[in-house]
């Protein structure tokens, strides 16, 4: 009886010991984030004062007359990684099935292990890759950026869709087969239900890092000033490339836009996943109900 409790006592203070340890480290991270923002905040104030609204709504960029408008850089960011997105998700989702549902066994790993592999090759290689192949056909463009951030991407959402599918239980996909379901019937009716939470999780994480990548993009898309166009085969820029093409050359008025820049893609990024946490909690929630 002794040993027993000797016993739940330590058990218990390991638990609190671990609970501890859990909550430093994520206050750790948000005492980060919050520094990280107020810094960048703090910089970004000079040019907000000085451009006022805007900053926000104008399409001018002109250092030289300390004039900074950032609309055509979030028009480039969103629609180059919107390109992304709809090139990437496709490609993605389908590996991801085949390697799951599909590829005999001698195959899967293989696969599996090229997928994280192309996960993490530099960045500026793509983009290399796209200066030399791409450009010369579409030239330095939003497609052109879209493609290769598309490729990029790829591999981040195809490795999350395979270990959110692998998680389907096993006697949900026997049972559809038991009711003569095809294999395709079988993805739609319990595949897909279990796993699509997870995915949009996947998808959203993709698109965040297409529209926070900064060398490849910089080195394809055109790097235009005050482009705001639908057409894809049109030279452009975004936040990140921009931030990386003119920091070295800039001074303290250009520098506090730059900054200004990258705490808007900041905001952006938050908001994107914060609206991907809620698709996801209301899939589970939606998921869990049809199942009691």
């Amino acid at each position: 009886m002794a040993r027993a409790l000797d016993l739940r006592g330590r058990g218990d203070g390991a638990d609190r010991a671990f609970r501890g340890l859990a909550v430093g480290a994520a206050t750790v991270v948000l005492v980060v984030l919050g520094l990280i923002a107020a810094t960048m905040t703090r910089r970004a104030l000079p040019v907000l004062e000085h451009m006022g609204p805007g900053f926000f709504t104008s399409t001018r960029w002109s250092p030289a007359d300390e004039e900074f408008g950032a609309l055509p850089f979030v028009w480039g960011t969103l629609y180059t990684a919107a390109i992304a997105i709809v090139i990437a998700v496709p490609v993605s989702l389908g590996v991801a099935l085949f390697i799951t549902q599909l590829a005999p066994q001698r195959l899967k790993r293989p696969l599996v292990y090229l997928v994280d592999l192309l996960a993490v090759v530099p960045s500026v290689v793509f983009g290399l890759w796209g200066i030399l192949v791409l450009s010369p056909h579409l030239g330095r463009s939003f497609l052109t950026a879209g493609i290769i951030l598309a490729i990029m991407i790829i591999p981040i959402i195809t490795s999350l869709s395979r270990e959110v599918i692998e998680t389907t239980p096993q006697p949900e996909k026997e049972a559809a087969y038991g009711l003569g379901a095809t294999r395709w019937e079988m993805i739609l009716a319990s595949v897909w239900p279990h796993s699509k939470g997870g995915l949009v999780g996947a998808v959203m994480l993709g698109l965040g890092r297409a529209m926070g990548e900064t060398i490849a993009a910089a080195l394809v898309i055109g790097s235009a000033l005050g482009q705001i166009t639908v057409d894809p085969l049109a030279p452009g820029n975004s936040m990140p490339a921009v931030i990386a093409n003119e920091w070295g050359e800039a001074d303290e008025l250009h520098k506090s836009a730059l900054i200004a820049l990258a705490v808007l893609l900041f905001i952006i990024t938050i908001i994107v996943n914060l609206v991907a946490s809620s698709i996801v909690r209301r899939s589970m929630a939606r998921t869990a109900g049809r199942r009691t």
